[in-house]
């Protein structure tokens, strides 16, 4: 959460940051903020268009500064106020600093400064480095760093200024990604790559403990001890550049129908006709019958695309598989080892939960696999191995189209360990193959199929302020993202349930009228679906049935294509996808940029 920008150069910097921090309103958009060399500040609560009116309103040096940071913000502490927005400046103004991550100790460090006389003047946590920055000024920003720095806890990208030097700005990292390039006409920091890319084709990325000075002639980089090194610049991938809506009236709608090319551009590189080759993400999987358990980890979405990744793996592969949470993961007694294969799913491989997860995976010998749609991020750099999805830029904070590619990438491994190991024989693999190819056509006619089904749903429930959702096995998983889709865009109250668990306890909640959304594809358990839906059925619930066997009744019904039992999710999602669009957009809601959510979670 939150972006960060900073440039340093010949040309006006306001511009420039104003750019970047649109490019990064999808990380946080409570509030937003610049400031320039010189102490000179503006910020504004809401979206960054009121940042850009009260920019415009702003003094003749603020518009034609070359030295400037921004802030885009996701509030962790203190509400998202104008007060509370980045950049902060320290009491006596020598000192302005924008913050990515949580200072978790910033309360002693508080207390502490204002007993030496400190005051403050916001609720956050990131005023407390501006503070210590000043207490501690050396007048040689380099020292002054490392010392507060030291006091830190937490995870931080800073972006810093420093009144006594202008045209200057220091940064630092940990746990919080950040990248420097130089262009033409300066230097430039972000805490993403998306908003550097109209300006370089190389980044340089950040280390944890690392350091930084930018310049209009170029970058400095420090180690912790203060050391100057030499950092290598790494090429960029093209496709994170600006997105437009293309005629659609949200970006949702837009990554929606382009779920069928995310598909098939993730899939393309690994099908070899009758077989797989997952190319350099083949080195986890190598030795692969001494591999006695795959752990999926994921946080949200990824950890539903973990859910739908353990029943595959447990078929094709005949090995113990398990999907859990990776902000849960991380404070549980660690229980992989060398002879576990633990797949790390993140859409923008810089969620702070699943790094961390990773790396204590990592610490214990596991074999590390990541699924990333973000070339060198974080997730990908610190992997033994990645597969890479094809997703391209996705805007709207609730994913769709790096979903349904993460599916397709989970489908890949386990189906290559499946063959590894020789539990996939040669005609099984040669049929998997097949399904996994036509994929991407069964999404099209899916998504064709579903879009009026979904919108008359949306009609009868988008007024409901409960809903339920219910599956087995793979299905279950797919009514977890439905169920999660709903409630994050439209604000519905939703909940999912294993189909089974529903008569113990929660099937009392169901009142005559209650949507109750069935997810009925895999034929290995209809059976008992349909059972769980007349259960509720006959407590007066209005039910929803997402099949393809047309001998299902239900209220309302929508029959999709027949696909391989294996790979149902990837069609039984794209109708509850739709309805939740629907339900929102009726509903009036801020569908791209829901309340108080971020589409890249960078902290804890």
């Amino acid at each position: 959460m939150c972006g960060i920008i900073g440039y340093t150069g010949v040309e006006p910097a306001a511009p420039i940051l104003l750019e970047g921090l649109e490019r990064l309103e999808y990380r946080g958009y409570d509030s937003a903020g610049l400031a320039f060399s010189g102490g000179l500040r503006v910020r504004a609560a809401g979206r960054l268009e009121n940042l850009r009116r009260a920019m415009a309103q702003f003094s003749e040096e603020a518009q034609t500064c070359c030295c400037g940071i921004g802030h885009t913000r996701w509030a962790t502490h203190g509400a998202p106020t104008e007060q509370n927005a980045h950049p902060h400046r320290s009491a006596r103004g020598g000192y302005t600093v924008a913050h990515n991550g949580i200072i978790e100790n910033y309360e002693a460090l508080r207390a502490r400064l204002q007993g030496e006389g400190v005051e403050f003047s916001t609720q956050t946590d990131t005023e407390v480095i501006a503070q210590l920055l000043e207490f501690h000024d050396t007048s040689d920003p380099l020292a002054t760093m490392r010392v507060v720095l030291s006091q830190l806890e937490g995870s931080y990208a800073l972006a810093v200024l420093y009144d006594k030097l202008p045209d200057q700005i220091w940064c630092a990292r940990y746990r919080s990604q950040l990248l420097a390039c130089v262009s033409g006409q300066g230097a430039l920091l972000a805490s993403d790559a998306a908003a550097l890319l109209p300006h370089c084709r190389s980044l340089y990325r950040l280390e944890d403990g690392e350091m930084g000075l930018l310049r209009r002639e170029g970058i400095s980089f420090f180690d912790g001890c203060g050391r100057e090194i030499r950092k290598g610049a790494s090429p960029v991938a093209r496709h994170v550049s600006a997105a437009s809506k293309e005629g659609y009236e949200h970006f949702m709608r837009k990554e929606m129908d382009e779920q069928a090319a995310a598909v098939r551009l993730t899939l393309e590189p690994l099908l070899r006709g009758d077989t797989l080759d997952l190319g350099g993400a083949e080195a986890p999987l190598q030795c692969a019958h001494e591999i006695d358990r795959v752990l999926f980890l994921g946080c949200g979405s990824a950890w539903h695309v973990g859910m739908a990744g353990r029943a595959v793996a447990e078929e094709l592969a005949g090995i113990p598989a398990a999907a859990e949470l990776a902000s849960e993961f991380r404070h549980q007694s660690v229980t992989v080892n060398r002879n576990t294969l633990v797949v790390v799913i993140s859409q923008s491989g810089e969620t702070a939960d699943t790094l961390m997860a990773l790396r204590l995976a990592k610490q214990a010998g596991a074999r590390t696999l990541g699924v990333v749609n973000v070339e060198c991020s974080s997730i990908a750099l610190e992997c033994g191995s990645v597969l890479y999805t094809k997703a391209g830029l996705e805007v709207a904070v609730a994913t769709t189209k790096a979903y349904s590619a993460q599916l397709a990438a989970v489908y890949a491994i386990a189906a290559r360990l499946g063959q590894l190991r020789g539990r996939l024989g040669t005609q099984e693999l040669r049929e998997f193959c097949h399904a996994l190819a036509a994929l991407p056509s069964q999404i099209e006619e899916t998504m064709r199929l579903a879009s009026p089904v979904a919108l008359a749903w949306a009609e009868e429930m988008h007024h409901k302020e409960h809903a339920y959702f219910i599956g087995r096995s793979i299905d279950y998983a797919a009514a977890l993202e439905g169920s999660l889709k709903l409630k994050e865009i439209s604000y519905i109250h939703a909940e999912a349930y294993a189909a089974g668990e529903l008569k113990h306890g929660a099937i009392s909640l169901i009142e005559p009228g209650t949507p109750v959304v069935a997810v009925c594809m895999r034929p290995k358990v209809a059976a008992k679906t349909r059972a769980n839906m007349e259960e509720a059925r006959a407590r007066g619930a209005h039910v929803y049935c997402v099949t393809s066997d047309p001998s299902v009744t239900a209220r309302r019904r929508v029959l999709l294509p027949a696909a391989h039992p294996l790979l149902c999710a990837s069609l039984s999602v794209l109708p509850l996808q739709l309805l939740a669009y629907h339900c929102a957009r009726l509903r009036g809601c801020d569908i791209d940029k829901p309340r108080s959510l971020a589409k890249s979670v960078t902290v804890e």
